[in-house]
């Protein structure tokens, strides 16, 4: 038996067929498998990681989640690694609504990905002024909702003021603030350019989003084609933060957030 057939006999054997039509059809289902997951990943929804806390208490570190592809529209952003085409409009292109979670591209590093809450729509002015949000000149209606645990990025866990935010078309979210005169609780008036959207995080004075430039480590204005999917539920959660002994490990599952919805 030569070198070939010995390599040809190990590959049947690896796949659990006996002649040439068996290992055809193994393939196959191999392929099929690898193209539907690709399909699904593409045109459906993608899972993904929650590795700060800028969305706190909507999402918390750690958090596992499930975002859907087709809300949106596609472009070359929703397909992994970003290899679809280059386009100025979105496949079957929706505009998102005000108050979604959204999974985007940086624009000035799109091989990261973030997640925010959409506050402005293109043509919006959106300002901070003494901590309040404003929304084309009118300032947004904030009630109190008591207090929240916040953790850091080294794990820390400290107590913060929790408050309901109501959007101009009446969505309701939860923000943490710790302050009223921090650096981004000033800024100026943003003009949201076309086609473009303006993003904050609803853990208000720890999130570098659309207020922060991208020359200084932000955000700024995200154009449309860099929208990934609409975060949906969350699968699962982990504090890796605070899994310090292997004792303790098995203790930092948070039961209580699996399969919660991100609202």
């Amino acid at each position: 038996m030569d070198f070939r057939q010995q390599i040809w006999n190990g590959f049947k054997y690896f796949l659990g067929v006996e002649d040439a039509r068996g290992v055809a059809r193994a393939l196959g289902e191999a392929a099929l498998i690898v193209g539907l997951t690709f399909v699904a990943t593409t045109a459906v929804a993608q899972p993904f990681y929650v590795p700060s806390g800028s969305m706190q208490p909507t999402l918390a570190i750690g958090d596992a989640f499930i975002a859907s592809k087709y809300p949106y529209g596609y472009s070359r952003y929703s397909v992994p690694f970003g290899i679809g085409p280059d386009a100025k409009h979105r496949l079957l292109q929706k505009m998102p609504e005000r108050g979604d979670v959204i999974v985007f591209r940086l624009p000035v590093h799109p091989e990261e990905t973030y997640i925010k809450r959409l506050i402005g729509m293109p043509g919006d002015h959106v300002q901070m002024i003494h901590g309040r949000l404003w929304i084309n000149g009118k300032e947004l209606p904030l009630r109190a909702d008591g207090t929240g645990k916040v953790e850091s990025e080294e794990g820390v866990q400290h107590t913060v003021m929790r408050f309901v935010e109501t959007l101009p078309n009446g969505r309701e979210h939860p923000i943490f603030k710790e302050g009223w005169d921090g650096p981004l609780d000033d800024t100026q008036d943003f003009v949201v350019p076309p086609n473009h959207f303006f993003f904050m995080g609803d853990n208000r004075d720890n999130s570098s989003d659309s207020r922060v430039p991208p020359e200084m480590g932000g955000v700024g204005f995200v154009p449309a084609e860099n929208l990934v999917g609409r975060a949906e539920f969350v699968v699962g959660s982990y504090d890796f933060k605070n899994a310090h002994a292997p004792w303790t490990w098995l203790g930092e599952v948070r039961l209580s957030r699996f399969f919660n919805g991100v609202n």
